[in-house]
């Protein structure tokens, strides 16, 4: 896997991912930026929740859930003095459907945490106190 980083003026970066996506990184006003796209600590967190919904989906997908809609909110606390990396990050995934189970349900967000989902291991490895906790609703 690569990345490219381009600086493009003041605090924005343009940040070019292998297969050829572009994302805007920039600050805030305060450091410098002008307020034009993503910091990159919540590029890491995006990244943390990209993994693991698509992960907790392709689970349910495969036991045969019907799922249709899937949502992960994620909260991070950070510490305060630099480098002020993540301390606790909490997923909650609200997980909408027709007769879906419980267990099945469950076990996908188990899955991800603890089998699947790679940016989530790394960062628990790195100590970062990550939690999950999961809601289903209903479609009639």
């Amino acid at each position: 896997m690569k990345a490219r980083i381009q600086w493009a003026g003041e605090a924005m970066f343009l940040g070019e991912s292998g297969s050829g996506h572009v994302v805007v990184m920039d600050g805030p006003p305060d450091a410098g930026g002008r307020n034009l796209g993503v910091r990159p600590m919540e590029m890491l967190l995006l990244g943390l929740g990209g993994c693991s919904n698509f992960d907790v989906v392709s689970i349910l997908k495969k036991s045969r859930q019907a799922v249709e809609s899937c949502e992960a909110f994620l909260e991070a606390e950070r510490a305060t003095e630099d480098p002020k990396v993540f301390t606790k990050i909490h997923l909650n995934f609200v997980v909408k459907g027709r007769g879906l189970k419980e267990a099945q349900v469950k076990r996908a967000v188990e899955l991800s945490a603890e089998k699947y989902c790679s940016a989530s291991i790394m960062l628990g490895r790195a100590g970062v106190e990550i939690t999950h906790s999961y809601e289903i609703v209903e479609l009639g």
